[in-house]
């Protein structure tokens, strides 16, 4: 493979135009381009004489901070790969992704280092390596040459529909999800940002922009408190948001009950969960004068499209599916009719000729550099996600929708969750959460299967008439649905905390 274009080279390159910029800010510590440089040098420097090499795995498990970015650089830097873990994860999970991954070391808190006494599989690896250890090394370090398609990067998708698959991210696939950032984001030199999400804060190092680490407990996202956010959007007077849909809800639903406007704040990118019509009048209300854009995509696939809020407010909500707007310009998108079976090899005329037209309801399939080309140690997992079409190849969101006749991309929920209808066509328990999330006493909502039956599941807010509630959702919703149920609280995904883990609500109905 040709030798490619590293990430770390953005990050160094950043550090020589703009030496004395903020590059991180994390509560009241700071660090500049040209110290951060330095400091990775260092990392570096420590990670060989530990015995870490070209091509050596090396598990990370460190919160969002100066530490998780200096640790996961310096690996960039001598060629090693960085397996990340969020910080959610508990035991079980963390001793299945170091196996899978196969690691040499890890780097962590005291808090990993405990957990590392009691579990086999982190006793196993053969060399424990400290967040702060780098300070007695050199600053100075040669870059180890890498090429393309050498591993930079794996991370884990949530597993909320199996175990987790492990994405190998190649030093090519992370230069091409970086210029298709850019792209999206159009991060600059000046901005202050405040990015929630880890690959989003890469991508600012790598232009020269200053990351603030919002005070977000990612462990725990329900017990966020939004006015420390806030109180660091109003201090750095942050110009730039990247989240989850659950973080943005949560900043905007705080500055509207307090009357706070937040003048710096310029531009909201959010993703990883689908925003229906109420969220975005919230986001809207709360934020009238910032550009917000909702963006779609996956571990697999970022991005794949992206819609403004007043963009998607102007399409009347109703049950055929959700607008996620324009697809970007870079991604290849066919719609296939919906199937389990694998088609791991095909060619392009039969793909082409299988593809659905517009307005038909399929399951999303998407190609481009962008996209991930590989899962490690997962054959399963690659025949069951992936489509070789000629020299292209494609991913399987598992997602279901429809290209309109204007190109626009509309979303219908995730393929395994559609129900098929007695006369043909499909239920999407996705679009009647839209419905459900904006009836007054509903918090949230879903539809469910179970034997011969279609459920309707609802998670109340506050005292509520139960069997107002229910008149009311009869009222909307079709004859078929025979029962409803109310419970206290609809589990969320752990990364996100904003869509339903739909294993675990089939799991409370057993």
């Amino acid at each position: 493979m040709k030798n490619h274009k590293n990430i770390i080279q953005h990050f160094l390159n950043s550090a020589k135009q703009y030496p004395n910029n903020i590059a991180l800010q994390e509560g009241n510590k700071s660090v500049t381009y040209q110290k951060f440089a330095k400091e990775v040098n260092q990392m570096a420097n420590y990670y060989q004489s530990k015995g870490i090499e070209k091509g050596d795995r090396v598990l990370v498990f460190i919160p969002m901070s100066i530490d998780l970015y200096r640790s996961v650089l310096a690996l960039f830097h001598i060629g090693a790969t960085a397996v990340f873990l969020d910080e959610w994860v508990g035991k079980d999970r963390m001793e299945y992704c170091c196996e899978l991954s196969r690691c040499k070391a890890f780097i962590g808190t005291w808090k990993l280092r405990l957990l590392a006494c009691t579990s086999k599989p982190l006793r196993k690896l053969e060399v424990w390596l400290k967040p702060n250890a780098y300070k007695k090394h050199a600053t100075n370090f040669d870059m180890v040459n890498t090429k393309s398609d050498d591993a930079a990067l794996i991370t884990f998708t949530t597993g909320s529909t199996g175990n987790p698959k492990a994405a190998r991210r190649s030093h090519a696939f992370l230069e091409a999800q970086f210029n298709a950032l850019k792209d999206k984001i159009n991060p600059q030199a000046g901005d202050i940002a405040m990015p929630v999400l880890p690959i989003v804060l890469l991508c600012n190092l790598g232009v020269g922009a200053t990351s603030v680490i919002a005070s977000y407990p990612s462990k725990k996202p329900e017990k966020f408190k939004p006015e420390l956010a806030i109180e660091q959007i109003q201090k750095f007077k942050i110009n730039r948001i990247t989240s989850s849909p659950y973080f943005v809800k949560r900043l905007a639903e705080y500055c509207l009950k307090n009357k706070i406007e937040l003048n710096s704040l310029k531009q909201i990118f959010t993703g990883g969960a689908p925003v229906f019509h109420q969220e975005a009048k919230i986001y809207l209300e709360a934020f009238p004068k910032t550009n917000i854009e909702i963006v779609y995509g996956s571990t697999e696939a970022e991005p794949i499209s992206g819609v403004k809020v007043q963009d998607l407010l102007a399409v009347k909500q109703n049950t055929e599916g959700l607008l996620v707007g324009n697809i970007y310009e870079k991604t290849a998108l066919k719609i296939i009719p919906v199937s389990g079976e694998a088609m791991t090899h095909t060619t392009k005329l039969i793909l082409d000729k299988i593809s659905l037209p517009a307005g038909s309801i399929g399951e999303i399939i998407v190609a481009g550099d962008h996209v991930l080309k590989e899962y490690l140690h997962a054959p399963e997992a690659w025949r069951r996600n992936k489509i070789v079409a000629g020299e292209t190849l494609w991913h399987r969101t598992g997602d279901s929708g429809f290209v309109d006749k204007d190109g626009n991309l509309f979303l219908t929920g995730r393929c395994k969750q559609l129900i098929e209808k007695p006369e043909g066509g499909y239920w999407s328990p996705f679009l009647f959460e839209s419905i459900l999330q904006q009836m007054p006493g509903i918090s949230m909502g879903t539809l469910l299967k179970k034997g011969g039956d279609l459920i309707i599941l609802a998670e109340t807010k506050g005292q509520q008439n139960l069997n107002r509630l229910k008149t009311q959702i009869q009222d909307l919703l079709p004859e078929a649905i025979s029962k409803i149920k109310f419970i206290k609280e609809i589990p969320r995904d752990p990364r996100h905390h904003s869509k339903i883990d739909y294993g675990k609500l089939k799991q409370m109905l057993r």
